[in-house]
């Protein structure tokens, strides 16, 4: 009985330590969008703006309405904070004041009155400086970022005026964490060269389409999007997996969202939430790594990503060796970076393609490798052999390799501090050539050729 209960318990103990592990490598870490969002309206006040546009009205008094209707709207979105900053709205477009922006209204919980109200006192006069706007509104979003996501959406009926480059501007800003991709959207204004390498650019022909286009960019600020990738093999069909991927933001270079790649027991590809704001690249760490650029994605979908990666596996091995000291450098053909460094011991997967693997070992030996998806390339050596060479004096001398047609390659200098000293060499026929540290002359130079077999221990007296 006593037995049995022990048993018993340690099934129990099992158990519960099973199910923890499980539920704490399930739940330790989950990558998820910020929960909370930040809005900035960057809001064009020049004086274009009092330009007539629909039905006997300016483009600010149309602007201002449709703005604030929508403002109003987003009363009930507790996890949004808004903020308004002006542009072009303090001096009149003769004094051409470059540094004209203000922010209105700062980032605070509740102040969707405030900014309304805010918007109906405002009165166009002045330039366009988009790019210094910009700069300032780096400068508006709290420093305490974590947890939310930044969005800037700038309405706008003219182009920079003051000679700055928004482009530049606002990639740098991206770069830095400041904001994602900015929403741009041009009233009556076509302009989609020069301001859509800023940001995602929306052009805006009519009141309606600026109402539409307003209120579409807010929904796909929080639109839930999700992601499966799938891996294509060789036939195409995706099973590969069990591989890191990362989103990466076209514009910045930076990653977004890293994690490997998984599949459930029918096959099939989780899915992983991303920010419908950015614009990204797909990064499949594979060797070498295989990239997807411009993924298109739906906003508010799920959407499936497909992409080839067919991957075969390298071993490498040397007959009579069991331990992992043998190394060999793997390049992609005809390419001389270094792709990998691997040891004897392990079995790597690469992209199906063309390979150099060159071992590190005494001669270096150097084979072109087809690696086929799905399948596994062998690369193997001879058991080395060891070479004791006795110089009966320390001095100074190289070991070299005769091939078959009779030629020579330097393998190694040869070790100046011993006269006896063993070398690990493949099996082949060397030269050993040498010179004592004392002798008088170069006239004094000694050589002898060997013989070395595999597995073999053989002696080399050079002077003797």
């Amino acid at each position: 009985m006593m037995v049995r209960g022990l048993q018993g318990k340690y099934v129990f103990l099992l158990v519960f330590l099973t199910a923890a592990a499980t539920s704490i490598a399930q739940t330790k870490l989950q990558q998820k969008l910020p929960e909370k969002t930040r809005i900035l309206f960057l809001f064009d006040g020049s004086g274009s703006m009092l330009e007539p546009w629909g039905r006997n009205q300016t483009k600010m008094s149309i602007a201002r309405n449709i703005l604030t209707k929508v403002v109003d709207s987003l009363k009930q979105n507790t996890s949004l904070e808004l903020a308004l900053r002006v542009y072009g709205h303090q001096f009149m477009k003769e004094v051409n004041n470059c540094k004209d922006t203000k922010l209105e209204v700062p980032f605070k919980a509740r102040n969707h009155a405030q900014i309304m109200a805010k918007i109906d006192e405002i009165k166009p006069k002045g330039v366009t400086p988009i790019t210094y706007s910009l700069e300032q509104a780096a400068k508006d979003f709290p420093a305490n970022s974590v947890g939310y996501r930044n969005i800037v959406i700038l309405i706008t009926d003219g182009i920079e005026s003051c000679g700055g480059d928004v482009c530049a501007t606002s990639r740098a800003l991206q770069k830095s964490g400041i904001f994602l991709k900015p929403y741009i959207i041009g009233l009556g204004l076509r302009a989609e060269k020069t301001l859509d390498c800023a940001g995602k650019y929306i052009s805006a022909e009519t009141p309606q389409e600026f109402y539409r286009e307003l209120n579409k960019a807010i929904e796909s600020t929080f639109a839930h999007t999700t992601v499966s990738v799938e891996l294509l093999d060789a036939r195409k069909q995706p099973t590969e997996t069990n591989v890191n991927v990362s989103f990466v933001n076209t514009l910045t270079g930076l990653g977004l969202y890293d994690f490997v790649h998984y599949r459930d027991a029918q096959g099939r590809p989780d899915s992983v939430q991303v920010d419908p704001v950015v614009d990204y690249d797909l990064v499949v760490y594979t060797l070498p790594p295989t990239v997807k650029r411009n993924v298109i994605l739906e906003n508010g979908k799920h959407n499936v990503v497909r992409i080839d990666v067919p991957q075969g596996n390298l071993v490498i091995r040397q007959e009579g060796r069991t331990d992992s000291n043998l190394e060999a450098i793997v390049r992609q053909k005809g390419k001389p970076e270094v792709l990998n460094i691997q040891r004897s011991t392990e079995t790597i997967r690469y992209l199906a393609g063309a390979y150099d693997v060159e071992t590190l070992t005494l001669p270096r030996r150097k084979f072109s490798v087809d690696i086929q998806g799905g399948k596994t390339q062998n690369v193997y050596l001879p058991a080395p052999g060891v070479l004791n060479v006795n110089t009966l004096a320390t001095g100074f001398g190289s070991l070299y390799e005769v091939l078959a047609d009779g030629t020579q390659e330097w393998v190694c200098d040869l070790d100046n501090r011993r006269a006896r000293f063993p070398l690990t060499l493949l099996p082949g026929r060397y030269k050993v050539v040498f010179r004592v540290k004392n002798a008088s002359g170069s006239k004094f130079t000694g050589s002898k050729a060997i013989t070395l077999k595999a597995g073999e221990t053989a002696t080399v007296n050079v002077f003797n």
